[in-house]
């Protein structure tokens, strides 16, 4: 009787849970409806650019590759804005990478099985939840006492050259 009774419960939630859809119309989804309408006119009128060389694409295929290669010296700097200048930071390897990214997908659907869009936070693997936006970067510096590399959390803005820049 009482597997019966958990197997009928289970089921009315299981329907219930997917008969929830949004019912009537909103003003925003009116505005959604009617501004696909006009971009699908604008498109039809103006079409495509013509793009045919791709340079941007291949150009930021190019950064891509380069970030991704092994060793990659880089020097960081860090502006100063008593002196109204760039100040050398560290020799580094890679390129900065901001505080607030993440290893993992920060959202996660709330209920995939339903093909529902609603997402909710997901931890990193370390269980901490990152913020959406941070000022600070981690840099890869050169420790100037040995041959190792070691992170340095920076909260100023950075610049990042693969050589070194002429500071006047």
């Amino acid at each position: 009787m009482n597997r019966f009774m958990i197997l009928a419960g289970t089921a009315v939630l299981g329907l219930t849970i997917a008969g929830c859809t949004p019912v009537g119309s909103t003003a925003d989804a009116t505005q959604r409806e009617q501004q696909e309408v006009l971009m699908q006119e604008g498109t039809s009128a103006v079409g495509m650019p013509a793009i045919k060389n791709w340079r941007e694409r291949r150009l930021l295929k190019d950064i891509l590759e380069l970030r991704d290669q092994n060793g990659l010296v880089t020097y960081t700097y860090v502006w100063s804005e008593m002196q109204g200048k760039l100040i050398f930071f560290c020799q580094s390897v890679g390129y900065g990478i901001p505080y607030a990214t993440q290893f993992t997908n920060p959202e996660q659907p709330l209920r995939p099985e339903y093909l529902d869009t609603s997402t909710i936070p997901q931890a990193d693997p370390n269980g901490l939840f990152s913020p959406e936006s941070a000022e600070g970067t981690w840099v890869m510096c050169k420790d100037p006492d040995g041959p190792n590399t070691r992170p340095v959390y920076v909260e100023p803005r950075i610049v990042v050259s693969q050589f070194r820049l002429t500071i006047g």
